[in-house]
């Protein structure tokens, strides 16, 4: 198993405090193996095995505690007076009203209860209003380049370009490592991986009858990361091409598909003006080598896909990341996060004097003194432009340097 430090770490934080610990993410991502690696320190650590209590929802021994009330009873059963009980349920989102026996599990002293799901409406409507303040959500994402490379660095010596280009042209997907490069099985699998969201996560959800609409606006917003889009504008493209939507049913497949963490959406923020807008966002897919794999390799994009690993990778760091605008030009991203603002402009290369002009551009109209970057891929020192600085995008990634 590739330990997964940043999200056990979290975990081990609120460990026997009383707040329930919500780990969302895509499917296959590694939620399931996180709870087991935790399940494994809390037996070493001197936990008894009857203090575990362990429900995988996918497997169909348990099918019967999908019904609230049996998995009450069953798991009250396990409680034990006086010791603390772990209790791990893995995709409860397959239990109905699993809000409610949660809820009522909270009451009981000495219980510890971590939760996985694969969708975000999980963690909409009543959960949230019975559990408002009570629970703690950690947003899981697959592997990160670092954790990637680390994996990876064991099998050879590999230079960061060449793991960069095997990130992108194999998947992030933690169990795509154990394929052995091998692209046929990998893009078997992610394929099984997109169905299995598309069926359970997406389809049986808001019963569609249109599977291939729903599959074309899917491919339209994986074939356009890091392009500004509207729901009217993705309507009148598939229209145009002869596969007429109207703008409601776009609007609800693009709200599914970032339900199941399968697209992320950035809006975008009027900088000069402080305020949020609601038009243009840009979208960003979980996995190149799903995006490949559906689409088949694109190299001609460098720059969208390298925008797209960093627009990850700001989000696995804590920021809030939104997509700038300033006048009449844009800033890729504009990062929110406690310490303060950070501000971001992303090229595959900027070693062209015009293609230089054109990135520092945005962060020059910008009269705040909050912190700018460049980040590409050339492979050359760091520069300040009047203090604007310009990095290497994969020494981010790997924490090389930092921001």
């Amino acid at each position: 198993m590739i330990a997964r430090k940043e999200y056990f770490n979290k975990l081990l934080g609120y460990k026997d405090k009383k707040i329930i610990k919500v780990i969302t993410g895509i499917r296959r991502c590694g939620k399931s193996t996180l709870l087991l690696m935790f399940q494994e320190y809390l037996l070493k650590s001197g936990i008894d095995e009857k203090q575990i209590v362990s429900i995988n929802f996918e497997d169909y021994d348990y099918e019967r505690l999908r019904n609230p009330k049996e998995l009450h009873s069953y798991i009250k059963s396990k409680l034990i007076p006086d010791k603390m009980v772990y209790i791990f349920l893995d995709e409860v989102q397959n239990v109905d009203d699993f809000q409610r026996v949660v809820d009522s599990l909270l009451l009981r002293e000495n219980v510890d209860i971590y939760l996985t799901g694969s969708n975000a409406y999980m963690l909409s409507g009543e959960l949230a209003t019975l559990l408002s303040g009570r629970y703690i959500k950690i947003d899981m994402l697959p592997l990160s380049f670092t954790e990637f490379a680390s994996a990876r660095q064991n099998e050879g010596n590999m230079s960061a370009d060449e793991l960069y280009l095997e990130y992108l042209e194999t998947s992030s997907f933690p169990f795509a490592l154990t394929l052995a490069k091998d692209i046929k099985q990998i893009k078997d699998y992610l394929r099984s991986i997109y169905d299995t969201i598309v069926v359970k996560d997406v389809i049986s959800r808001k019963s569609i009858a249109d599977i291939m609409m729903l599959e074309s606006v899917l491919r339209f917003l994986m074939d356009n990361i890091g392009s500004q889009l509207s729901t009217k504008k993705i309507s009148d493209s598939m229209t145009s091409d002869g596969r007429r939507i109207n703008v409601r049913t776009v609007e609800s497949y693009v709200s599914s598909f970032v339900e199941s963490y399968i697209v992320y959406e950035a809006k975008r923020y009027d900088i000069k003006g402080r305020q949020y807008l609601k038009t243009l966002e840009k979208y960003y897919i979980i996995d190149i080598g799903l995006r490949n794999a559906m689409l088949g390799a694109r190299r001609r994009d460098t720059g969208h896909i390298l925008e797209n690993v960093v627009y990850l990778e700001l989000i696995r760091r804590g920021y809030d990341v939104y997509i700038g605008k300033i006048d009449d030009v844009e800033v890729d991203f504009v990062c929110e996060h406690e310490t303060g603002i950070k501000y971001i402009q992303v090229a595959a290369s900027v070693r062209d004097e015009k293609t230089l002009a054109r990135e520092l551009r945005p962060l020059e109209k910008i009269d705040d003194h909050y912190p700018k970057y460049i980040m590409t891929l050339d492979r050359d020192p760091i520069a300040d432009y009047n203090g604007i600085k310009r990095i290497n995008a994969l020494d981010y990634l790997l924490h090389k340097i930092d921001i």
